[in-house]
């Protein structure tokens, strides 16, 4: 196996104030025991990159990345009703997230590797036109768009294992038959947020390719 695992000081960068739960130490913390246990066998180092605006436009609506830009300069403030937090930089590290999981598409797609991974990243809740969840830019969809776009790929399948329903990515392809999404996920009746029933499985020509796992409180 060769794998791409995707490191750099620049991931530092997305980090929110105390006591947001995004926070950099959980990055260093990652870092300090790959450190330990080196390398598995096969995996190399990649160095991250910063997306560009366009690229982030693939699934953002150009008005929103706007306004992430607007609230990053000015650097106070939410970006939503209140989870999400604007920040100086927030613009800028945001897209060093989106590249970094943008340079894990590019190492698989163009056979510099089998696999690739970044402890940063996963920011599921984050909608084509705003923010939700902590989550600013959404780097599933931005590289299951440039999938489908950029690398012509005619079936992608996004699986999700956080205990958090990525109703994100489910709502921006609900009617695109081209992704496949399985997502297991905490019981929204008692989970933010609140979404990803069993009976949501996409619409038209998309019935069907969409699959909710809803568990209990406290599944292993």
């Amino acid at each position: 196996m060769r794998l791409c695992l995707v490191l750099g000081d620049q991931l530092k960068l997305y980090s929110f104030p105390p006591p947001h739960p995004l926070r950099s130490d959980r990055y260093e913390a990652f870092v300090r025991l790959l450190s330990e246990r080196g390398l598995p066998e096969g995996a190399s180092a990649c160095e991250p990159r910063m997306a560009l605006r366009e690229e982030v436009q693939l699934f953002h609506d150009p008005e929103y990345v706007d306004l992430v830009e607007r609230a990053s300069r000015r650097g106070w403030g939410y970006l939503d009703y209140g989870d999400t937090p604007a920040f100086p930089g927030v613009y800028e590290a945001s897209l060093w997230v989106v590249g970094s999981a943008l340079r894990c598409l590019e190492a698989v797609a163009e056979g510099e590797a089998d696999h690739a991974f970044c402890p940063v990243g996963g920011f599921h809740h984050a909608r084509r036109d705003r923010a939700a969840g902590f989550c600013v830019f959404n780097d599933a969809a931005v590289v299951i768009s440039a999938a489908l776009e950029r690398y012509g790929m005619r079936r992608v399948l996004y699986v999700d294992i956080d205990a958090h329903h990525g109703d994100g990515v489910m709502y921006g392809f609900y009617s695109d038959p081209r992704v496949l999404v399985a997502d297991v996920h905490e019981d929204p009746r008692f989970l933010y947020p609140g979404t990803g029933r069993r009976d949501e499985r996409g619409a038209g020509e998309a019935k069907g390719t969409k699959l909710n796992i809803p568990l209990k409180p406290g599944s292993g």
